[in-house]
């Protein structure tokens, strides 16, 4: 095990004293493997008691270019050194707002907000004001974050029939489950079906387009924008995890499908709290009190929206992955350590299926294909968490349970490391 300093195991039982469950609300680590990280440098991380990880977590998929990178850094200090924030239009966010359309297909406008969350709730909140219906599809398994529609089938028993919502937290509103409709990853004929049932009253239909580590299907996106634009349903992409990760334009440019709406996060803010709502011109009109009716504008403001430092940090972030060669370092980086871990399953006999993309991807224990959140139930989740563990143990983080994010910057010791912890770990997995 991990050696623990006094002072990290003095900040460890404070953790638990204040935070509820013992942790922020985001990782939720047993507790004999907790620890509390201090810095992070590239793609390593270190925490209170010294000891160095290999980060495939990266603050949950922001942190594309590594912790601390100089370029981002030194634009943050530069920025703070003009003023943190002004709840007014800056330089930062006009700059920022322009490189998002010019990179995003479906961005002819954009409206900031400080995490995806919100921008996910945004996005629902225009389509409905904009097409004057009240209800949203979403996908079973999919995650919108965490206001009250979004929280909906995202962890589901399985055992309602589409399109039926179960709620996913205390404290919503049972009512709302009638306004959310849930349909099922890679199924187009259910999908069709349910938009064809319920067109007079949906207003959109939101996906994330790699749902999870789930890619989709071949056809699954072209067919749910054509059966949306056939209906008059607006298609929302939820890209905060895979905008300027699976390519600069997102998953719109990787998968070649354009939506209506879509909200983006995590990267462009370049590790700081931002994300916003990018869509079409007369889609995102709601927001202009002077070009709607009273009935259709939407009114929508955050003190911190569009912070001249978390722009500041996009626009860094964004100007480096401009660069030649970015995206093939990611996706080989990426590709290696999927190989890996099949291979080495392979090799002990383990029925594993690898899912995703090679820029965020994980694995499922399983003899059949995952291809929705129902195909994962059938996954044994045992020997998953004892690979996390094994890894964690061996100085190897990643999201728990499942997710690799690779960046641009982890080298190849990292990815060595990686492979060794992992060619180590699988054979004791049957343990």
């Amino acid at each position: 095990m991990t050696e623990r300093t006094e002072l990290e195991r003095e900040l460890l039982a404070k953790a638990a004293q204040y935070f509820p469950g013992n942790s922020t609300g985001n990782t939720n680590y047993p507790k004999e493997l907790n620890f509390l990280i201090r810095e992070g440098k590239a793609g390593r991380v270190w925490d209170v008691s010294g000891n160095e990880y290999v980060d495939w977590l990266m603050g949950s998929g922001p942190m594309i270019l590594g912790h601390a990178h100089p370029a981002v850094t030194e634009a943050v200090r530069e920025a703070v050194g003009r003023g943190s924030t002004f709840f007014a239009n800056n330089d930062q966010a006009v700059m920022l707002a322009e490189e998002l359309v010019r990179a995003v297909p479906c961005a002819e406008k954009v409206r900031f907000t400080t995490s995806g969350t919100d921008a996910c709730f945004q996005a629902m909140r225009v389509a409905r004001a904009y097409t004057g219906k009240e209800k949203v599809l979403k996908f079973e398994g999919g995650y919108h974050g965490t206001s009250d529609y979004a929280m909906m089938s995202v962890f589901a028993s399985a055992s309602v029939e589409f399109p039926q919502a179960e709620t996913n937290s205390a404290g919503i509103p049972h009512a709302l489950s009638d306004l959310m409709l849930i349909s099922q990853f890679n199924d187009l004929d259910t999908t069709a079906a349910i938009v064809e049932a319920h067109k007079d009253e949906l207003a959109a239909v939101i996906v994330e387009p790699l749902q999870r580590t789930l890619a989709p299907n071949p056809g699954f996106l072209d067919g749910l924008r054509k059966i949306t634009a056939d209906a008059g349903v607006l298609l929302i992409f939820d890209e905060v995890v895979t905008a300027f990760r699976l390519a600069y334009g997102g998953a719109q440019e990787f998968y070649g499908v354009t939506p209506d709406l879509c909200s983006v996060g995590k990267i462009m803010g370049g590790g700081y709290p931002l994300a916003a709502v990018l869509g079409t011109g007369d889609v995102m009109s709601v927001y202009d009190r002077s070009a709607v009716s009273s009935d259709s504008y939407v009114d929508q403001i955050g003190t911190l929206n569009g912070s001249p430092v978390a722009c500041a940090a996009g626009l860094a972030t964004l100007a480096e992955l401009r660069k030649d060669g970015v995206y093939d370092r990611l996706h080989d980086v990426g590709g290696r350590i999927r190989q890996a871990l099949a291979n080495a399953c392979t090799e002990e006999g383990f029925a594993m299926q690898s899912v995703g993309e090679d820029a965020i991807f994980d694995i499922y224990f399983a003899d059949q294909p995952v291809q929705n959140f129902r195909d994962g139930l059938a996954a044994d989740p045992a020997p998953l968490s004892k690979l996390n563990a094994g890894l964690l143990q061996r100085g190897i983080i990643k999201s728990w349970p499942q997710k690799f994010y690779p960046s641009v910057v982890h080298s190849d010791a990292d990815v060595d490391q990686t492979v060794a912890a992992i060619r180590e770990v699988v054979p004791t997995l049957r343990d």
